[in-house]
This record gives C-alpha cells, structure tokens and sequence, in this order.
C-alpha cells in the first residue's frame, strides 16, 4: 500500500498573501480565546485584587484622622470609624517656600501632557517613513534609533544640561540657543521627548510596517500623497498602538523623579519631586504621605481607564504580529 502524497499546487503572489492574512486571523482568534480562557479570567481576578486592595488601603488611610491612623490598621475602618478630608486640604497645602503640592499637580500635567504628545506626533511621522518612505540610508538610520534604546538614560543627563545652558555652536555659528529660564518647562519637554523617541518609533514602525500595501498602492493610484495617506490611512489604523503607547508615555512622566530633578526646578517642579521633599520633612505624618499618594495616582488611574479599550487592543494587535 502506497502513501498518498499531497500534490503541491502552485499559487501566485496574491492567493499567498491571502492564505497568510487568513493564517493571520486564525492566529488572532486563538490568542483571543486564550485571554479569554476561565484560567486566564481567574488570573486576572487574582491580579486585579492583590492590586487593588493596597490601593484601598492607602485610600481609607488617606481619609482617617491621624490619632486613627496610628491606633489601628485601615482594615478596622467599619469597627473604628472616622473620615476626614483634612487631610487633603493639609498635603495640597504643604510644600517649600516657592511651591506647594496643589501648584505641583498643575505642574504635572502642564509637563506630562506636551511630552506625551510631542513624542507621539514624532514618532507616528518617523515610523511611517521608515516604514513606507524609500530613502538612501533608511534601515542604517533605522538600526541607529533602535539602537539608541540600550543607551542608559543616566548618561544623557550631564550632555543635555550642558546644551540646555551654554546651548551648541560651532566656531562663530550658533546651531541651539541656551535655555536660561529656570522657570520654563522646555527644559524638561525635551528631554522627555528625546529620551522617548526610539522606544516610540521602534513600536509604532513594528504596527505601520503591517498595514496590508495594497490600501498604501490603492491611494498612490488615487492619487494621493504620503500627508492624505499618512492621515486618512495610517493613522486610523495605528490609533489603538499609539493610544498604549501614550498609556506608558503618560505613566513615565507623570511618575518621573530624575529627570524632574535635573531639569524640572523651582516654580515648575512636578508632584514627585514635591512629594519627595515632604517625605523628607514630614515622613512621620503618614495621613499627608497616604493622600499625597493617592492624589498623585488618581490622574493615571483616570487616564488609563479612558483609554483602556485602546489599550487592550493595542496589546491584542501586537500578540499577533509576524
């Protein structure tokens, strides 16, 4: 008896592309049904509730008085109950001689959010011409940013002062001006800008290099250019990976101490470093650390609730790249 053979039939560029992206969706469906197994449900019940009850706990801590603070533990709360909200109005209020926490919380988001959207706009525009823009030097300027990742962020930090107060020139010509205003946050837009760049181009390349070519070819019929393309097209079509990536982005700098200490000073210091300080001066009043704290994680929490269902499908996209 013979074995049967699978005759191998030829098939051309199209009807492989096709047979791919089926491949493509089945790869997608099992990893769905593998988030959405009962293990994995039970994982994620596990994990949401070792997340949140310390979370609960610094909330309940930050709304008792202090003597109840000290007496017994938040879990007591219903068998010793007492609320406050001085504790509040006393964090916001407290801080060093230029600023206090409250001017510290705008000065958080007046940073956070300009270095959350300058990296993103310039990476979505790098990582669609690496990725659909033909240039000499492209995947060696490519190579180079993603290069860049392994580059510790320690050792930027002197070189960007440096440029940040004497600025770059070279003999008589001035290629970058210094930037003397201590209490401007140009400083520190920038080198939270810099310091994303090649995460963010590297990720958002990975997504743009995976829309199907036949939508780019179908407008350059059209006639479109690369500006329709790039924001009827592309953009669109890379919002759920650039929504997790601002996730992060927005996370990174809000919670950042270093480069807010290098770069952040006086009247425009974030709440890290104004929350640092005051663990320093008042570590024993722990009714003022638990509502600094909690005041300081309810901007992500928020912003990472909003933008959840782009985060989860940023997160199902790239489960299923390659």
């Amino acid at each position: 008896m013979t074995a049967t053979v699978p005759a191998r039939v030829a098939v051309d560029k199209k009807t492989q592309k096709q047979l791919a992206r089926g491949e493509k969706f089945g790869a997608a469906k099992r990893t769905k049904k593998r988030l959405t197994s009962r293990g994995a449900t039970i994982a994620a019940l596990v994990i949401a509730v070792l997340w949140t009850t310390p979370t609960f706990g610094l909330f309940i801590s930050s709304i008792r008085p202090p003597e109840e603070i000290l007496r017994n533990g938040w879990w007591t709360i219903f068998q010793n109950p007492g609320f406050t909200l001085n504790n509040y109005v006393e964090v916001l209020a407290a801080g060093n001689s230029t600023l206090n926490l409250a001017g510290a919380f705008i000065n958080s988001i007046a940073i956070t959010l300009p270095a959350t959207i300058f990296p993103l706009v310039l990476a979505s525009l790098a990582a669609y011409a690496f990725a659909w823009i033909k240039f000499p030097g492209r995947n060696w300027m490519f190579i180079g940013v993603f290069a860049l990742q392994i580059v510790p962020l320690q050792m930027a930090l002197v070189p960007l002062l440096s440029l940040f107060s004497r600025g770059l020139s070279i003999g008589d010509v001035e290629l970058f001006a210094s930037l003397n205003a201590s209490n401007a946050y140009s400083q520190v837009w920038i080198a939270h800008t810099i310091f994303a760049l090649p995460l963010a181009i590297f990720l958002l390349h990975n997504f743009v290099s995976q829309i199907p070519s036949e939508l780019i070819e179908a407008a350059r019929v059209d006639g479109a250019g690369h500006g329709q393309i790039f924001f009827r097209i592309v953009l669109p079509l890379t919002m759920p990976a650039i929504a997790s990536f601002a996730i992060f982005q927005f996370l990174w700098v809000w919670n950042d101490l270093l480069v807010a200490l290098v770069f952040a000073d006086g009247r425009v210091a974030p709440m890290t470093k104004l929350l640092a300080e005051i663990t320093g001066s008042r570590g024993q009043d722990w009714n003022l650390l638990t509502a600094g704290a909690f005041i300081s994680i309810l901007v992500p929490l928020i912003v990472f609730f909003a933008l959840q269902r782009y985060f989860v499908r940023g997160l199902l996209a790239g489960s299923t790249k390659g």
